[in-house]
């Protein structure tokens, strides 16, 4: 009887045991729906430009509608976690990826900004939600000496998705226009959603925590190469840290409180930057004389540096801990941007298309592994819901970068607008070295055996 036995840890089970290929195709499917997060977006920042010259407005008349948008993501990002945390990661995410596809094909009817405000809104909802849902179902689903490397693999989805973006726009906007940019973009996670709804899984931690769902958890452990009888029983206690309340209060308990601030204040600047680029970076290079083709180039660089810069950021905290590899692509990304303030964009354009991609690799570089900075930080309890908050009170950030964007720009141009972006960068450095909890080099981590009674039947002690 599965009472003479003690509790499986479900958290030991996956650090210890394989990687198995059901668990990468979870890890698979989640970065799939961040790459689409990522695609729509960042369609606006192409599709402003052209509406500009065609409805004959001026860029601060957008700034409403980009705002619409990251204060969509924001309230997504918080409930979102709450959601997930009460009751699933899977449907979270699913219903984040069929939220903001329909309300991007659905901006291609709009008739003025006003609505294109409206549904940005709708569609930010789903691009807020789908972040922590994601980042929190591959944290769950990967063993720990692998876990900082695929969160961040999953986050470095979203600037992959801008560069495909922006590809996807260079083609379709000369051909169907922004409204065809919008139908096609969004179009494309409604079908990956029902993709998921087939075949994304429930997180196995968070099923461990419910005894309702340990039979369907048994099942998802065999195809995951860790056979378990059927009345096995489980717990999850490796490397969690003790909570007495699950929920956001626990997230500024002592001990906790801390480190919940500086993380909310570093996801509060990085995203200012981030969505600075994301917004308005075509059109500042589009006010420096630039044409269409080549600003959107610009925001394609940026993007492409980052999917480089998080994914050789992850392999360095891998092997040194957060800390310093965080800390040095702050000063890069802070570096970068003050460098590019004496390029002149029209003479030196491919100069200034290098230096914007540097300065991608940097800030996403640290905005991506922030994310698995929050997987380690909190325990699965509240994991969504501290990843969510984070994210949340970032959109703040990048709801101001909506409005101090445009001002920006018309006030000082691409040099007050790079100033703005650098100093944003040192202010995350701050925050990010004040941080207690930090994750750890990979040679100081430790792994216990299981014991006999712990072990599924047929797992390995190592892989």
């Amino acid at each position: 009887m599965s009472q003479d036995r003690a509790p499986i840890d479900i958290g030991r089970v996956l650090d210890d045991g394989p990687f198995s290929f059901a668990q990468k195709a979870a890890v698979l499917l989640a970065a799939f729906a961040i790459v689409m997060d990522g695609f729509d977006g960042q369609l606006i920042g192409f599709a402003i430009p052209v509406l500009i010259k065609e409805w004959g407005i001026t860029r601060n008349a957008f700034a409403p509608a980009v705002a619409a948008g990251l204060i969509g993501m924001g309230i997504g990002s918080a409930l979102a976690g709450l959601f997930a945390d009460q009751f699933g990661r899977r449907w979270a995410l699913i219903g984040s990826v069929f939220v903001f596809g329909a309300a991007t094909c659905m901006i291609g009817f709009a008739p003025n900004v006003a609505t294109i405000a409206a549904l940005r809104f709708i569609a930010g909802l789903g691009i807020g939600g789908a972040l922590p849902s994601s980042t929190t179902m591959t944290a769950e689903f990967t063993p720990a000496r692998r876990r900082t490397l695929a969160v961040t693999a999953t986050i470095v989805c979203v600037p992959l998705g801008g560069m495909l973006a922006g590809m996807f726009a260079g083609h379709v906007l000369p051909i169907y226009g922004w409204r065809g940019l919008f139908w096609i973009g969004g179009a494309l996670p409604l079908v990956l959603g029902f993709v998921l709804v087939a075949a994304l899984p429930e997180s196995p931690r968070f099923l461990a925590r419910r005894q309702s769902h340990w039979p369907q958890l048994a099942r998802l452990l065999t195809r995951m190469e860790r056979s378990t009888p059927a009345d096995s029983t489980f717990t999850d206690l490796a490397g969690q840290k003790v909570i007495q309340h699950a929920g956001f209060r626990s997230l500024f308990a002592p001990g906790q409180a801390h480190d919940t601030v500086a993380l909310w204040a570093a996801f509060f600047m990085c995203l200012l930057a981030v969505y600075a680029a994301f917004s308005w970076l075509p059109t500042m290079l589009a006010s420096e004389g630039l044409s269409v083709a080549v600003a959107g180039q610009g925001l394609t660089a940026y993007n492409l540096g980052g999917v480089i810069g998080a994914l050789v950021c992850a392999i360095a905290i891998a092997r040194w801990g957060s800390r310093w590899p965080m800390a040095l692509c702050c000063i890069g990304a802070a570096l970068s941007a003050f460098a590019m303030q004496g390029v002149d964009a029209r003479q030196s354009t491919q100069l200034l298309l290098i230096g914007l991609g540097l300065h991608g690799l940097f800030v996403n570089a640290v905005q991506s592994t922030m994310y698995a900075l929050c997987a380690f930080v909190y325990p699965t309890a509240v994991r969504a819901t501290g990843t969510a908050s984070a994210v949340a009170f970032g959109r703040l950030g990048a709801i101001l970068s909506a409005f101090a964007g445009a001002m920006v720009i018309t006030a000082g141009g691409s040099s007050a607008y790079l100033a703005m972006l650098g100093i944003a960068m040192l202010v995350v450095l701050g925050a990010l070295l004040v941080m207690r909890e930090q994750i750890p080099r990979l040679t100081m981590r430790t792994v216990v055996p299981l014991t006999a009674q712990e072990r599924p039947h047929g797992s390995p002690v190592q892989s």
